[in-house]
Parts: C-alpha cells; sequence; structure tokens
C-alpha cells in the first residue's frame, strides 16, 4: 500500500502546484498564438486609482465597492479634477486656476486621466498593486535610496543634469518599469509576440521592451550593457510569459539596484484581462523580497502618438528661466506642484461618484 499512497500524495502535490500557478480564471482556455504559445497580443490599459503602494490610512489590500468609492474621493488626482469643473461653463479659458499664482495649475485636469475607479484584479477591488508584504509598501532598508536617479530636479545647469523625462529620453511615470506601473495619463500598452521575442511598447514616452525569448530560465543569459528598464529576458510556463530582468541602466530612477532582479508573470486571465505579477529581489535596496499584481485591461483604442517636447522645445525655457531667477539673486528650484492648495476632503464628504 505503502509505493500507492507515495505515488497518489505526489500526484497530489503536483495538482497542488498547478492550482498555485492557475493559468487564468477558472474554466477559461487561454487563446494560443500560430505557434501555441499563450496570446498576450493586443492593446491593454492599466489606468486606475489604485497604484504600486497603498494610500495613508487604508489597511487592507481588498475592499468592497463603498471602501474602494470612499478611497476614490480622497484621490487627490480626483480632487484635482473636481476642483477645477466648478468652474466649467463660467470660466471657459481656466482664468481662475492661476488666481493662487500657482503657476503649476496650468496643468489643469484637462491633461490628465487618471481614471475614476479602483482596479479590480481577479475580480476584487485593490488598494494597491503590492500585495506583499501585507502593508502595501515597498519595504525599502533604512537609509536605503531609491536606485538610480543620478539628475536633481533642482539642478538648472544645463540639459544633461535635468530628469530623464524632461530631455524625453524615458517617461515619468515608470510605465516602462522596472516595475511596469500606471501615471496621469497615456496608461496604454501594446503587446507584440513572435516566436523569438516579445515587445511592450508603452504609450507614455513610447518606451519599447524587446524580449529575447529563450526555451527556460536556464537558458537566460543578460547582457553586460545596462539598458533603460532593464535587460529582460523571457521564457514560456505553460500559459504564462516570464520575464527576467537586471542590469537597469545607473541613470534610470528604477525599482532596482545593479544587483537586483524583477520577475514578472503575463498571463491571460480572461479575454480582458491580463494579470500582471511580479517579484522584486534586491537585498541592497530592501529588508524583503517584494510582490505584487496588476490587472492590465483590454483597450477599446489603440495608442496614441506621445509627442514628448521637453526636450525638443522647452529645454531653452527652462534653462533660461532659469538663468533670468539667477539674474536677479534667486536660486531656480521646482514649483509647488498642480495639488497645492487643494483640501482632501474629510471622510464622508465628497460623493461617492
Amino acid at each position: 500500500m505503502r509505493p500507492i499512497y507515495l505515488a497518489c500524495t505526489a500526484m497530489a502535490a503536483i495538482a497542488m502546484a498547478g492550482a498555485a500557478l492557475a493559468d487564468g480564471a477558472p474554466g477559461y482556455t487561454t487563446p494560443k498564438t500560430a505557434d501555441g504559445k499563450p496570446d498576450l497580443q493586443g492593446f491593454w490599459n492599466n489606468t486606475s486609482i489604485t497604484s504600486l503602494q497603498r494610500p495613508g490610512g487604508v489597511k487592507e489590500l481588498v475592499v468592497d465597492e463603498t471602501e474602494a468609492k470612499r478611497i476614490v474621493n480622497r484621490n487627490i488626482l480626483i480632487v484635482l479634477t473636481k476642483d477645477d469643473n466648478k468652474n466649467n461653463g463660467e470660466d471657459p479659458n481656466n482664468t481662475k486656476l492661476l488666481e493662487d499664482k500657482n503657476n503649476d495649475r496650468g496643468y489643469n485636469a484637462f491633461w490628465i486621466d487618471p481614471g475614476t475607479k479602483m482596479a479590480q484584479v481577479k475580480g476584487e477591488y485593490r488598494t494597491s498593486w503590492i500585495t506583499e508584504p501585507s502593508t502595501g509598501r515597498i519595504p525599502y532598508k533604512n537609509q536605503a535610496a531609491r536606485a538610480g536617479g543620478g539628475y536633481s530636479i533642482t539642478n538648472f545647469d544645463g540639459p544633461e543634469t535635468r530628469p530623464l523625462a524632461e530631455r524625453c529620453l524615458m517617461s515619468f511615470s515608470g510605465s516602462a518599469g522596472p516595475v511596469m506601473q500606471n501615471g496621469m495619463y497615456n496608461n496604454t500598452f501594446q503587446i507584440v509576440q513572435s516566436p523569438k521575442s516579445v515587445m511592450i511598447l508603452v504609450e507614455m514616452n513610447h518606451d519599447a521592451r524587446i524580449i529575447p525569448i529563450v526555451a527556460g530560465p536556464s537558458d537566460a543569459r543578460h547582457g553586460t550593457i545596462p539598458k533603460w528598464a532593464g535587460d529582460s529576458v523571457g521564457w514560456y510556463e505553460g500559459d504564462t510569459l516570464v520575464v527576467q530582468t537586471t542590469n537597469v541602466h545607473p541613470a534610470q530612477r528604477a525599482l532596482i539596484s545593479d544587483k537586483g532582479k524583477l520577475t514578472e508573470r503575463f498571463t491571460r486571465w480572461t479575454d480582458e484581462q491580463v494579470l500582471y505579477e511580479f517579484t522584486v529581489e534586491d537585498d541592497t535596496l530592501y529588508s524583503q523580497a517584494w510582490k505584487g499584481e496588476m490587472a492590465l485591461n483590454r483597450s477599446a483604442e489603440p495608442l496614441y502618438e506621445y509627442a514628448c517636447h521637453e526636450g525638443n522645445y522647452a529645454m531653452p525655457g527652462i534653462l533660461g528661466g532659469a538663468r533670468e531667477l539667477e539674474s536677479k539673486g534667486i536660486k531656480p528650484g521646482m514649483g509647488p506642484g498642480i495639488a497645492a492648495g487643494l483640501v482632501i476632503p474629510r471622510d464622508g464628504e465628497g460623493g461617492g461618484e
């Protein structure tokens, strides 16, 4: 009886392992490409009030619809939009926006598209993309600085000292990763597959990740030259695309250091959603490995052209404005931000839309 018992136990363990790495929603059959791989192609969008880390005062990862609406109404971008919309029809040119002398408010709600809802991942309202640790916060080590980002936003000495987004080299939202994120706008991605590679084109700044495909993790080889968004290699495990990323460019303000590793998993959850899972391992920056899940929802629209003008047209103005301030004995600095002066509503205020 013992050999039969051991065999049954082994089969049960295999079945449980398969369940732990479920390829999609229960009963869902993953579509395949012409070469038999899980078909992830198309346009996908992660627009949502949910972001990488959990907002302050929120303890749970999963909330009900009522709590989700409360969190949405306290989001600063939603408050900004409602504040701007107060004058719709009465102030069509938005001249009142600058009455507080905050020039950053010229970047008003017309230009942003953060969404109006919390994300639903696997049918659940999620308060953060991070699932581990349970706090929903990045577990930085004490005194550990965020990786990369060798450019100071308060240094106006020349174009090379300005942040990457102002130079049109990388987006400010972190959409391309590592880790892929969402921002105030342009949150669409296009995935294209071929037998030997996968491309993820990011709407924000048109950052493109070209991921070579190998047979498995033992065949993964990373280059020695650091890359924007890191050096990625992928392979398929069942109906999931697994991508391993290391060697991010040291000038990028990334979430892994030159010693870190990001592992991503892309799985069709349904016809309308790709489940994006990630694990960050980096002893240089973090006290533990941390994980997350994100919903990439099918987009009815393709990518819009992202025309980055900062590095092409605005740079002379940025640097010229700094020289003008210096001529008056003023040290150049950053503005107060688009949310300056806005008041976050207390619980129970602000409606439930």
